[in-house]
């Protein structure tokens, strides 16, 4: 079942600040936030970085894609501008920087795995990896992400690298499958579009013993609405209208 937070800053700031990005990050802190989802992918050169689209033009300016650029070199780019002028000085971070920064300002993290196409075993296997590396190393205190990916492949991979690190697995919409996929991933919950899930489909998820957690809600009446259904939580952009401490309020 659910042990976690249940309302989790969508990328970091939702939408107040340029998703994927410390600022982002440090903007849902601001607002409460001690539980974050943010999207990582790897570089050229195998480095788990936050970035949610493979290719550039939305969130980085220019042609180009996140799985043929150096490390380096997205280390560099411009992440913030498109949002606001006032962040243009905001970079892709590494999602090692992430880790630290939410570790040691104790953020819980929903680390969602995004592999670019055609390297979802390798995504899931690096960044499963590091995060155990980044676990030992941080002793004690530090406390595990969970993982989640819409990749059955990537969450398989970081299984067989982390097996001790908890797994969600994200679906758009209904599956028949989901319950099998669910048992071979040895997963704790399955993440769905808020806007699918049917009070029939919620109450098969929680019957059958899982956690159940939504993306995106920005209403605090949806919020409301799927929570009676036993939704568990549900992670948001509107950072500003519903608050870390949603649930006390309902």
């Amino acid at each position: 079942m659910w042990s976690y937070p249940k309302i989790v800053a969508h990328r970091g700031g939702g939408s107040l600040a340029p998703e994927n990005t410390l600022a982002a990050m440090q903007c849902g802190l601001d607002y409460g936030f001690h539980a974050v989802e943010f999207d990582v992918m790897l570089s050229k050169d195998g480095v788990p970085v936050l970035m949610h689209d493979p290719d550039f033009g939305r969130t980085v300016a220019g042609s180009g894609s996140v799985a043929t650029t150096l490390a380096n070199e997205l280390f560099q780019m411009d992440a913030g501008s498109w949002f606001d002028p006032r962040f243009a000085q905001v970079r892709i971070p590494s999602y090692e920087a992430i880790f630290l920064f939410c570790q040691a300002n104790q953020i819980w993290m929903n680390v969602e795995i995004k592999p670019a196409p055609g390297f979802e075993k390798e995504t899931g296997s690096v960044v499963a990896s590091l995060t155990q590396k980044l676990l030992l190393a941080g002793g004690a205190a530090a406390k595990p992400p969970l993982f989640s990916s819409f990749s059955f492949d990537a969450l398989m991979s970081a299984k067989l690298a982390a097996p001790e690190i908890a797994r969600g697995y994200l679906l758009d919409d209904y599956e028949p499958d989901w319950l099998d996929s669910l048992r071979k991933l040895e997963a704790v919950a399955l993440h769905t579009n808020q806007k699918k899930l049917t009070l029939a489909w919620a109450k098969e998820i929680k019957t059958a013993g899982y956690g159940l957690f939504c993306y995106t809600v920005n209403s605090p009446e949806r919020g409301r609405e799927i929570m009676s259904w036993g939704v568990d939580g549900f992670c948001t952009d509107r950072i500003d209208l519903i608050g870390a401490d949603f649930v006390e309020c309902i």
